[in-house]
């Protein structure tokens, strides 16, 4: 996370919005490794995601993990800001969720995946939901052995909304004016963050 202050980002239900928002995050593990999952936010301290049990990351998720959203992000020209002496810069969201990993067994591994499939299935409506049950009889329990699922147990929230807030409000806005053709979303955070 960023070291400055002015990016701090104390709020708890809104990083674990956010984080259910992204819903797709990198993990790491000791080792180093990555891996890149789906992830859902079981409010107020708690994680779930899966990986497959052929990615190298896989043995190691048996002791704690770091689980990193990134939310938008874009380049700043420093010609955006209207005054002399500014660099370039990256504004951007993130949060990370950090602590111990815990392995789902078999059951909670199948409410994990329902679950998943409900909370993105109802972003597409309104088409109607896919299930489990549109699958071939035994087919989703033969799935279940090729996945591994986990829980983190969230002892350390922390989050950055690195949005120009070190700046003067009429630098912040000259930037979010010049980026907003490019990048209209991360735009609209830095005119919010002055607000």
């Amino acid at each position: 996370m960023h070291p400055d202050r002015a990016f701090d980002w104390q709020d708890r239900e809104a990083m674990l919005a956010f984080v259910a928002e992204i819903a797709f995050c990198t993990i790491a593990v000791d080792g180093p490794f990555l891996v890149h999952a789906p992830v859902i936010v079981d409010p107020p301290d708690r994680l779930r995601f899966h990986v497959a049990n052929g990615n190298r990351a896989a043995k190691a998720l048996d002791g704690r993990a770091i689980v990193s959203c990134l939310g938008p992000d874009a380049y700043i020209s420093p010609d955006w800001y209207g005054t002399a002496d500014q660099v370039p810069t990256w504004n951007y969201v993130a949060v990370e969720a950090e602590g111990p990993l815990r392995r789902l067994d078999r059951d909670e591994l199948a409410i994990l995946l329902d679950d998943l499939g409900a909370a993105h299935e109802a972003r597409l409506a309104p088409k109607p939901a896919w299930t489990r049950g549109k699958m071939t009889p035994g087919r989703f329990e033969a799935m279940l052995k090729a996945i591994t699922g986990y829980e983190l147990a969230i002892e350390a929230l922390r989050g950055t909304r690195k949005l120009g807030q070190n700046k003067r409000p009429e630098e912040r806005t000259a930037a979010a004016d010049g980026l907003a053709p490019f990048h209209p979303a991360v735009a609209k955070l830095m005119r919010e963050a002055g607000e």
